[in-house]
Formats: structure tokens, sequence, C-alpha cells
């Protein structure tokens, strides 16, 4: 069998070399040889291996703009061994921030340091996605380490919030304006112009961000989204503007470019969002060509009751994977290489996307590889002192 080759960064540039230890693995799920450390290959792009660094708000942005903060913490993670590394949630409309920290892609401007970003990504062989976002009802935050308090006045630093319907998130928050039809083609527009400016800043991946309660996911929950228009009532009507989205990106998208989508698979209230229109909403975005369903859940209302565990949201990844025939990324509390390694040869997903455990340890990915039997391939500036020492 063919050995299967991963990165190994050498200054500003990445150079290939054989992976021992593992025999080489593609995606097809008939491949009993798939674990952790195999790579997948999504249309054109191939991850080196299934350890993904999810997007992770910092709130340390101006207008927008990413900075050397997101640089060196999104580059360490990438030396660190991660095959993709997820940008956090972008906004593509200034009035679509969580708060006046977020990053965003509504401009020009932005590209610049997003590209900057990406290229140091992709110069340590991993591969530079981008999530792009609109927070909608939960927008005009303050920063969450400043305790995520409402800013319900443009002179506290806010801005007016839009969402489905005339519901707030809660009653600390403001109700938001509905959005007329012109309100829907100018977000699907803003989704449209960002997923552009993406592309130019040179990112192979980008994820629509349609999870958390923020404005995607307040259309599919029929907890935030009360219209009796063509976006309201039905599971049809209320996956139309997501739908409408991801069609939108993945016409515009290189063919050989994957597209994600992130879902909460349920709200875990009754009455809300749950796996079953999950189940359906993955089987039609598999339909317009999206390539992997990054699997979450909750945050559409503050007072869920979410038995949060060790892999709690693990089964709703397989339940899509099994029930739609498409590739998900399994998310939450997954921080120990030998469980991840499971959760991959299991089948109950194609990737692993981990965030607090990163923060924690940005060479998580080095040390699941010595974890799970391999020599890790660390960057030759690191490697070649580690080798040295241990003679």
């Amino acid at each position: 069998m063919k050995q299967a080759m991963t990165y190994q960064s050498n200054d500003q540039n990445a150079q290939l070399r054989p992976r021992a230890g593992r025999a080489g693995a593609d995606h097809d799920r008939d491949v009993p040889e798939i674990d952790l450390l195999s790579p997948l290959t999504l249309r054109g792009v191939t991850f080196r291996n299934r350890i993904a660094v999810s997007p992770m708000c910092q709130y340390s942005a101006v207008d927008g703009f990413a900075n050397d903060w997101h640089l060196v913490h999104l580059g360490s993670r990438a030396v660190g061994g991660a095959s993709l590394i997820m940008v956090e949630a972008t906004a593509v409309a200034a009035e679509g921030r969580i708060s006046p920290g977020d990053l965003g892609i509504w401009k020009d401007e932005h590209i610049e340091m997003l590209a900057r970003i990406a290229k140091f990504i992709h110069t340590q062989g991993a591969v530079a996605g981008i999530q792009l976002a609109h927070a909608g009802r939960k927008g005009s935050c303050d920063p969450a380490w400043k305790g995520g308090a409402s800013l319900m006045t443009v002179e506290q630093g806010g801005w007016a919030v839009v969402g489905p319907s005339p519901v707030p998130f809660d009653e600390a928050h403001p109700v938001p304006i509905p959005l007329d039809e012109a309100g829907i083609d100018g977000v699907i527009a803003a989704f449209e112009a960002g997923a552009r400016r993406a592309l130019k800043a040179g990112f192979k991946v980008i994820e629509i961000h349609a999870a958390h309660g923020y404005l995607m996911h307040e259309f599919l929950s029929p907890i935030s989204n009360h219209r009796n228009d063509q976006y309201g009532g039905t599971l049809e009507n209320r996956m139309r503007l997501l739908l409408r989205v991801a069609e939108r990106l993945r016409g515009l998208m290189p063919e050989d470019l994957p597209l994600f989508v992130r879902i909460s698979a349920t709200d875990w209230v009754e009455g809300g969002w749950d796996i079953e229109q999950s189940v359906e909403l993955a089987r039609q975005l598999k339909g317009l060509g999206v390539d992997l369903i990054d699997v979450s859940s909750g945050g559409t209302v503050p007072q869920a009751r979410v038995p949060v565990a060790k892999g709690y949201q693990v089964p709703f990844a397989r339940r899509i994977r099994e029930e739609v025939d498409i590739r998900t990324g399994a998310v939450g509390l997954i921080t120990e290489p030998h469980y991840a390694d499971e959760i991959i040869t299991g089948g109950d997903a194609n990737l692993i996307f981990i965030a607090r455990e990163m923060l924690r340890e940005p060479y998580w990915a080095l040390k699941a590889q010595q974890a799970l039997g391999e020599e890790p391939v660390w960057p030759v500036q690191y490697g070649y002192v580690l080798k040295r020492r241990a003679k």
C-alpha cells in the first residue's frame, strides 16, 4: 500500500515526508485502516490527519480587523500539528458581530491580514479555513470576558440587531428587527461577498455558521422563527435561508475546495430544533454540494438543560453521517487522543474538532501522535533540538 504523506515545516516551506507506523487511508468509510492520524481528502484538499482546531472567538479585533494576536493564536496551532485551522466566527456584516471585538470580513480592507494568517498556516502544512457568521439577535454584546452583557444603545457601543422574528434571546437582550425580503437578500449577498473575500485571502475551507442560536440557526428553530411567510412555519420554509446561502457559496467556490456547515443538532428544548430536522437539513445540504456537517448543539435559548459530558454530541454526528451518508465533524469535550481515535475508528465522524483543549495545549496534535504510537512530526526548528537531546 502506498505510504501516506504528512507535512513538516521548514522555515517558510512545508515539505512532505512519508509517515511511518500506520497504513495510508483515504476518506472511504470502507477502508479499515482509517484512524485519527489518517489523512482525509475532501474534493481537492487533503488534510494530514483528522484533527481540526475548532473556531474559537478571541474578541480581540478592532473594527473587524485581524491582528498579530490572531496570527500567533492560529499559527501556533498549525505549528502544533493539527490538519485544519478554523478561523473564528467572522462577521459578514458589521451588524452581524457578536461583540465589537469580533473578526470581520465585510470590507476588502479585512483581506490583507487574513491572507497573512492563511499563508502562514499553509506554510506549516495545515489547511486554513474560515467560519463565516452573522450573530442575528445574539449580536451587540460586550466581549465574553467583560461579562457578555447586551449593548443596548449606540452610546454603549452597540447596534440594532436583526432576526427572523421580533423574539429576543432573553429579557436582557433587545427585540430584534425582523428581516424583510430585502433584508434577507442582503444577508445572502453579505455571505456571498464574505466568501469571495475569504477565497481571495487564500482560505481553502469555508464553513457557514448555522449553529449556537445565531442568525442561520434562528431561522431554523421554531423557537426563534415565528414567521408565516416562505421563511417560516414548515421545515422546508425554515431551512430556506440557510439553503440559499449554501447554494450561493457552493456556486461561487472553486470545485476543488470544500464547503462545511456547522449546525446545532438540537436546541435541547421541547418543541425546538432537533436531530430529526437536522438529518433532513443535512440531506438537503448534501444535495447542494456541502462536503461536511460540523455537528454541535444548543444556543437558541439560555435555559436549555444540556447534558454536558464527555462526547455528549458525538451520537448526533454519527446519526447524521449514517443516515445521510455525508461526512461529519464531532465536537464537544473531546480532550484525550485515544478517545478521539475511537470516534474515528468507530465510524462516528470523519473529523475531530478540538476547542478548549487546544487552548490549553496548542501542540495537542503532536502529543496525540506520540500517544497513538507515532513519532511526533515536530517542526524542524524544534525537532532537531529535541532529537539531539534525546540521543
